[in-house]
């Protein structure tokens, strides 16, 4: 398998835009036909919720396929179904990788390395315990936390590199409240981010594909422009995922500051705004009864929106 950089770039390219929807499946905007279905065959039980919720992911994966190149699943949502929650998980990535998708797992993994290899062993490949072979979720790439230092990383990019998968570190994120460390100066000069991201771009210095940026990514997120612009300076070879377009409020500029001079090296996501588009946000008026084709119309928005972004000068 080739660079995890350049599988992505390839995608990109066979969708036509650089985007990516993210799976946040919230119990409370699942259409109610799901429940009722769910219910029928499982009861009014947990196994019927989630049941619910994992039908519903299904069926927004097989609609945004055509349109995107990768999907984003966050753990969170599945794991506060129960116990079974990452097996549902496990379930969605692998519906995604059936139809041709890049499956980005939003963990925001970071522990001490042996803790670190653990959580990378269940992302990536396989591995053989007593001669029992042992399957993974089989993730494309996954979000790292970097709070622990370098020796939390490094198993997780070691491991990725094993399997062609790769990583993307938390850098500047799209919270309100990232700034409260994250923009923390320190006294030399610069910020808790510049440091972050110089270890990034040191980190990828060994995966670079022969698209020209690496299997190490870095999240920065669509809210913030100067900072978008700043980190594109100090990390000139690494991929960005940007989060906050849509519902939290991503500017333009912010998105197109990530992107390089040619509109690449950055897919961009959007998850409440596409997956619960009849739900939330301006496709409301679609109506539960029309879920599907709140869903449809906003993924094509957000090709388009993207697609055009990237293509405008730098």
């Amino acid at each position: 398998m080739s660079n995890y950089a350049d599988r992505l770039e390839a995608a990109i390219l066979a969708k036509g835009a650089p985007i990516c929807a993210g799976i946040d499946p919230r119990p409370e905007w699942v259409p109610q036909i799901f429940y009722d279905t769910a219910f029928d065959e499982f009861g009014r039980t947990q196994k019927g919720v989630r049941f619910a919720v994992r039908s519903f992911c299904l069926e927004v994966l097989d609609i945004v396929a055509p349109h995107v190149p990768a999907v984003k699943p966050q753990a969170a949502f599945f794991e506060s179904l129960g116990p079974g929650g990452w097996a549902d998980f496990a379930a969605v990535c692998a519906r995604a990788n059936q139809l041709g998708l890049l499956v980005i797992a939003d963990v925001k993994r970071g522990d001490i390395g042996s803790t670190a290899e653990a959580y990378a062993q269940a992302l990536f490949g396989k591995r053989e315990i007593k001669g029992v072979e042992i399957e993974s979720v089989g993730v494309d790439c996954a979000t790292v936390n970097p709070y622990l230092g370098g020796d939390s990383v490094v198993p997780f990019i070691d491991r990725a590199r094993e399997h062609a998968a790769g990583i993307y570190v938390l850098a500047r994120t799209s919270n309100p409240g990232s700034a409260e460390f994250q923009q923390l100066q320190l006294k030399p000069g610069g910020a808790l981010v510049d440091e972050v991201a110089r270890k990034i771009d040191a980190w990828g210095s060994e995966g670079i594909g022969k698209c020209g940026y690496s299997d190490v990514g870095a999240v920065v997120g669509a809210t913030h422009v100067d900072a978008a612009k700043h980190l594109r300076a100090l990390m000139p070879r690494t991929p960005f995922l940007v989060p906050g377009w849509g519902a939290q409020g991503g500017h333009a500029a912010a998105v197109r500051a990530c992107f390089d001079a040619d509109g690449k090296g950055a897919i961009v996501n959007s998850s409440r705004g596409v997956m619960h588009a009849y739900a939330a946000g301006p496709l409301k008026a679609h109506g539960e009864a029309h879920w599907r084709e709140a869903v449809e119309t906003a993924v094509r928005q957000f090709h388009s929106e993207i697609a055009t972004l990237a293509s405008e000068p730098a």
